[in-house]
Parts: C-alpha cells; structure tokens; sequence
C-alpha cells in the first residue's frame, strides 16, 4: 500500500452548460473549458480577459497610497541634486526592485546609489546602524524596495538626521506605521488601489511608470524574476505584468540576464515561471544566503558583457555551494529525524554546529517535505541555537512558538515558517513545548492538505492540443497553479529508482491499448521496489510536461503524488542472506531464534525485533519483513488480522531440502544391512567413509540414521552406531524426523519454490483471516 501525502479534492463542475458555452465558442477542449469554470472563469468575457491578458489590465499607479508624495519628493531630489539611496533586500524580489528603481532614477538623472542588507550583519529591513552610516555617507533621500513597513527605528532615527524615507513596500503592514514621508503600499489601509497582491518588484514598477510617466516596457523582464520568486498570486495585474515579463525575457539584450540563463542552462526562447522559480531565482537567492547580495544587483544592472559573464559565474559557484551546503546538511538532517526518539514525535527540533545559518530554511522545508511534520533547523554557536522552522498547513506555526516566548532570545515569523534564537540549556524545554502544541492544535487529527484535481485523464488524452492549450492557462504559481490530473492505468512499467542514491521514480503509465506516458517523481525513488512488486490499483495525480530530447518532443508526467490502496507484498527471497537486505528501519520477523542471533547486529537501529517462537506480537502498520522460513504453514498465523505499510518475504532456509530426494527404499536397506555388518561404527569419525561407501550423500546418510534411531533400527552409544537385530515393526515415514523432513518440504514448496503471485496469494489469504 502507498499512502497519499494529499487529500485529493475532485471537482464537480459547477455549470456544466457554461464549460459547454467556452467548449464551443474559444475552440476549447473539454477539460480545459472545465478548468476556467471550476476557477471563476465561467463567462465569455471573464474567459477572454484570462486568456488574453493585455495592458489595459495593468492599473494607473496614481491609485496607489501617497504615490504623488514618493514621486513629488524624488522629483524634488533630483532637481536639487540631492543623493538618493535605494535600499533593497536580499531576495531576488528585492534584488530586482532595487536594480529597477536604481535603473529608473538613473534613467531621470538622479545622483543615486543603492544598498544591500547582509542578511547576518543587518537582518531584515532598514536597519539603524546601516542608515546611520549611509546618511554620513552623504544620503540625503532614502528609497525602499521590497521593505520598510516595519522600519520604525530606522526610520524615526533617519528623520532625526535630517533624510526623508520613501517606502515602497508590500509586506504585512503592522498596526501603527512608521513616520516615513510617504508609503506606497498596494494594501494600505488608507489607500483605495484596486490590486493588493503586488510583490516588492510590482510596487517598485509602478513608481518607475509614475517617474516616467509611462509604462517601461524594458523593466518588465525584472518584474517577473521577482514576482515569480516572491511567490505571490500570479492572477489579475500580476499575470499580466508576469505574461508580458516573460515575453520581454525571450527578447531580453539584458546582459546579466542572458549570461545568468546561459550559466543555468536556460533556453530565453523557453522560460517560463518554472524555470524562473526553479533555474534563475535559486541563483539569485543564493548570494543573499550565502554572501553580498549587491553582486546580485550589480549583475541585473552592468552593461558590460564580461562583467556580466564573470558575475554569473560567480554566482553560479556560490548556488553550486548552495546545493552542496543544503544537501550535506539536509542529509545529517534526516538522518535525525529517522532516529527512533523523533519518530514517535509530532514535530522535529534538528540541531547540528557548523552548520551555514543561510540555508536552514530551505533545509526545513526539506525536512518537512519528507516526514510531514512541523521542524526546526538550528545550529549551535557560542550557546546559542539559531535557525529557521517550517511548518505544514494544519499547524500554525507561530502560534505555537509565540505562546513560548519565555524560551527564546530572538523570535518572529507567520503561521508557515519562523525564525528564531533560543540558548542551548532551552533546547529541552523547547522540544517538550513543541510537541505539547503539536497535541495542543490536533495535529494527529489534522487533514492531510488538500490536493485540487482537474480531473480524470488517459494517456491518450495528453495530445500537442490540450497541451497547447495548458500553457494559455499559464503563468502558474500561487492563486493560478498548474492543472493536476488523476491518471489511473491497467499496469506501470520501466519503474525505476533514478538520480544520485536513486531518489527519484521514473516509471511509464500504460491504458489498455494506449501509448505510455512516461512519468517523473523527484524524491520518491524509495517506492520504486513496492511499484515493482504491486503496480495493481495505482493512482497518480501530476501535471504535463513537454520534454524535448535530442529533436523529439514528447510529453511526461510530473507526478504530485501517488497512491495505492492494498498491501505492496515484495518477493524478496534468497538462499543468501546480505546486509544490504537490512537498511532500513522496520519490524523483522524471524521464526528461528538462531537465525535472530546472528542477525540482530545488522538490523538498523530503531527497528522492531519479532521472535514468533517467544510469542511477541507483531505491530500494525510497519514495514515488515519476514526474515527466515516457518518450520510450518501455520506459523503464518501471527500475521493474522495485522496490516502493514509493506511487507517483504525473504525466508531464508539455510539448508534446504524441497529439491533433494527422500531416501529410497533400497537405500535405507543398504545403511540397514551394513549397520548390522559392523561393529561399534564411530559414526562421527566414519560418516564420510560410510556415505562413499553407500553411495549416499553425507546429509542424507545423517538423516537415515536419525530415522533409524528414532524408529529403534539403530543404537548408538558413546558416538558408536550397532544395528539392532530384531527392531520394532515400524512404517519409515512415521518417524518424527522424517515428517519434519516431510513438512519442510511442503513449506519450501509454498514459500519459497512457488510463483510471486502464488505466494502474494498465500500471504494474502493469512492476512485476511478473520
């Protein structure tokens, strides 16, 4: 059984007349006409003004809040030749803005420079040493991008010195604002602009249209770097502002952009927000985690093409340390949160020294990716534990570390991710309350997040025409995420682990009588040996993707999620027992306790030991693994009434005699008469001498003898074997040995002599029973 990490949520269109209407007018397929109207788009005109986004969408920046102030004291700048600063931030929203609105005031004649925050020196936002030391530096107006809603310090302490602030802002606004000459913010609460969703970037483009008195056109490639990156709603003025961005990329003579796409491996003629979101803005980001964010600005603004290329190597360095640093982290990461203390738990506090500070949260993210639980990533530093949480949607994360302040030195964030600093002697008290709200908000309870289907498709449906139109449907992101589709197909096939370790799944989906559709699913490369085993009943949710190989253009699955209702039995039996057959942390069940005791050293720590012959009692819903063969049939009963994540068959036999043919007659009869014959046998000493002799094999020469002594054919005193004279009349087979033998075989034949799908069926039928 695969279990789904979402809650699939299936539509039911609301007016099926309406899809029938866009169908038939805009030459629509089916499903796609589906998917407008399961998204608001259920008229002519709503439809059309989604599909074809144009620039009468784009709002008069005069609506925003003290727009004509921000502009009027820029204005006022410029004309008496006072130095501006733009001062930016370390994300690629804020990298972008900044290079926009330096660019503009460039473009206006304005004296001007800008600044970007260390993320470990300055934090977040203005901050009041750095303005101090830029106003000393002869800034007489400072500009924000991306920040300064919360700069109440800074602010108040710039206006002490003399320097007006302009803010140009989009984040969450506190309850009292700070004492900044103007704010431009599209959410402001005296503000009346029709759009709030606007990233950093946004803000910063409509100053830049304001100054210039029309739209720039040339920018808008910058505007959709950081509206991409920041995440936000890709829906209304933002689709249009990213649409045309994306387009202004394909023709972009930008030369830190063409030499940053050219490092990334990036097509211009190709991009879309997925390789913006996934090639460029990653790189970017890096340089804020890592080290000077301003080389980021410098890149997006230099007009000299070797400064350019030597810029984007640069940072192409920095993100390949990046990965590195995010890789080697998040493994000894997860290698925490395997440990059995943390898999009983809720929710993970990781901790490790050394660790880079500028990379824990994407490293919580991963973690939460892969265990489903609420974690925080801190390294440790002089006492001091700093780093970053992430969280699920079912669990606030603020919250839950807002109600323990008392336990931290530093803390802020929202309901999905947080930073944090907390002393070290605090680290018990901290995972203790972690876990409480974790009790405290239901998490157990909680629904997995929802996953929101389009509908059901076949490989066959996924043609260059619905694919084409996907893409009208774009650009996806937040508020306008990519279509996902349920495939259900007869069988799977080609399943592979791929990637480095095999961390990723490859496998092609089959209908009956339909092409494959080929299928990727990063990160789940450990289902490969369960879909192998089982690909009955498997369900996949994904978008399509178009893949272009070698000149040839076909399409895959980028697989969300997958489910498999029933239980995966995989047939791992051997006749040699390895220790890569015990790598992971699951319930083994051995029926030989001998066979427990060699074993036990190689099992993985945390791992659940079953001895059936001690009477343990197996543990419901674990990976399981039946390690060695039952000595019958029935044994298989403790498996009765238990259900399992996956179970595997080894049953190691170390001898086994299923193939080997019973003593006959005739042979029994020889050991008879040369047991009589001889005298006092030194059967230990002789037993190879004696089985040359009979022409019988040493193992079954031992076996015949045990019959005979069980029967009472044969003494054997002090090690010496005498035939007897005049035995007891008694039939072969009834000997205790030979029905052992007799039952062994029988089980061999069952369990490890039969087909896979005979012995599915078998474990099966013990599973079952009531």
């Amino acid at each position: 059984m695969i279990e789904a990490r979402y809650k699939w949520e299936r539509p039911v269109v609301a007016d099926e007349a309406a899809a029938q209407i866009l169908t038939t007018e805009l030459q629509l397929e089916p499903v796609i006409a589906k998917v407008l109207v399961n998204r608001g788009y259920d008229t002519l005109a709503k439809a059309n003004e989604f599909l074809n986004p144009s620039p009468e969408q784009i709002n008069d920046p005069w609506l925003l809040h003290d727009m004509d102030k921000a502009v009027a004291r820029i204005n006022e700048a410029i004309m008496n030749g006072e130095r501006i600063t733009v001062y930016g931030d370390y994300d690629t929203d804020g990298l972008t803005s900044t290079a926009l609105m330096y660019e503009t005031l460039e473009m206006v004649g304005a004296d001007v420079n800008y600044y970007v925050p260390n993320r470990f020196n300055d934090g977040y936002g203005p901050n009041v040493e750095a303005y101090e030391r830029l106003i000393g530096e002869g800034t007489q107006l400072i500009v924000t991008v991306d920040n300064g809603v919360a700069g109440h310090a800074a602010i108040a302490r710039a206006k002490e010195l003399g320097v007006d602030v302009v803010v140009t802002d989009h984040h969450e606004l506190p309850e009292t604002l700070p004492d900044a000459y103007a704010i431009v913010h599209p959410r402001h609460p005296e503000g009346t602009y029709p759009f709030g969703e606007l990233s950093g970037v946004g803000v910063a483009f409509k100053v830049a249209t304001a100054l210039l008195e029309e739209i720039p056109q040339e920018m808008l490639d910058l505007v959709a770097l950081g509206e991409i990156a920041d995440l936000v709603d890709l829906v209304g003025e933002n689709r249009t502002l990213v649409t045309y961005g994306l387009k202004m990329i394909e023709q972009t003579q930008r030369p830190g952009l063409l030499a940053l796409m050219d490092v990334a491996g990036v097509q211009k003629d190709a991009v879309t927000a997925t390789t913006v979101g996934f090639s460029l803005a990653p790189r970017l980001n890096a340089l804020g985690r890592l080290g000077d964010a301003g080389t980021g600005v410098e890149l997006l603004t230099t007009q000299d093409e070797e400064v350019a290329t030597e810029l984007a190597k640069k940072i192409d360095t920095l993100n390949i340390e990046r990965q590195a640093l995010v890789a080697s982290i998040g493994d000894a990461a997860m290698a925490q949160a395997m440990q059995p203390e943390n898999l009983e738990r809720q929710t993970l506090v990781i901790t490790g020294a050394g660790w880079h500070e500028g990379v824990l949260g994407i490293v919580a993210s991963r973690v939460v990716e892969e265990t489903g639980k609420p974690t925080l990533v801190l390294r440790e530093e002089d006492g001091i534990l700093k780093g970053s949480g992430r969280s699920v949607p079912a669990f606030n994360l603020f919250t839950a570390l807002d109600a323990h302040r008392e336990l931290f030195v530093a803390f802020g964030g929202h309901a999905a991710a947080a930073g944090m600093s907390v002393a070290v002697e605090q680290l018990s008290a901290l995972q203790t309350a972690f876990e409480a709200e974790a009790l405290q908000q239901d998490l157990a309870d909680a629904e997995k997040p929802a996953l929101k289907i389009a509908t059901l498709m076949t490989p066959s449906d996924v043609t260059p025409t619905l694919y084409r139109q996907l893409q009208s449907l774009g650009p996806f992101g937040n508020g306008n995420t990519e279509p996902l589709f349920v495939f259900e197909p007869a069988t799977l096939s080609n399943v592979k682990a791929i990637g480095a370790e095999g961390k990723h799944l490859k496998f092609a989906l089959s209908g009956e009588n339909q092409p494959n559709l080929n299928a990727i699913a990063f990160g789940r490369g450990s289902l490969a040996n369960d879909l192998v085993a089982n690909d009955q009943g498997v369900q996949v949710v994904g978008s399509i993707e178009e893949n272009v190989w070698k000149g040839n253009t076909s399409f895959q699955l980028m697989v969300k999620d997958i489910l498999q209702e029933g239980l995966t039995i995989v047939d791992g039996r051997t006749n040699k027992l390895q220790p890569q057959l015990f790598t992971e942390v699951a319930q083994y069940v051995f029926f030989n306790p001998k066979v427990k005791t060699q074993l036990l050293a190689y099992l993985p720590e945390g791992s659940h030991v079953v001895d059936v012959t001690a009477g343990d009692v197996l543990t419901d819903g674990q990976l399981t693994v039946l390690v060695d063969l039952p000595k019958q049939l029935d044994d298989l009963s403790v498996l009765q009434g238990h259900t399992f994540s996956r179970l595997t068959a080894i049953f190691y036999a170390a001898h086994q005699v299923y193939l080997e043919k019973n003593p006959s007659k005739e042979e029994f009869g020889k050991l008879y008469k040369y047991a009589l014959t001889h005298t006092d046998l030194p059967i230990r000493a002789q037993t190879e001498t004696i089985a040359k002799y009979l022409n019988i094999d040493k193992n079954r020469l031992y076996f015949m003898i045990t019959v005979f002594f069980e029967l009472g054919f044969v003494t054997i005193d002090d090690g010496n074997l005498n035939g007897v004279a005049n035995p007891p009349h008694a039939e072969l087979t009834t000997a205790p040995s030979y029905q052992a033998r007799i039952q062994k075989q029988a089980v061999e034949k069952a369990l490890i002599y039969s087909k896979t799908t005979e012995l599915k069926t078998l474990l099966h039928q013990w599973i079952d029973q009531a």
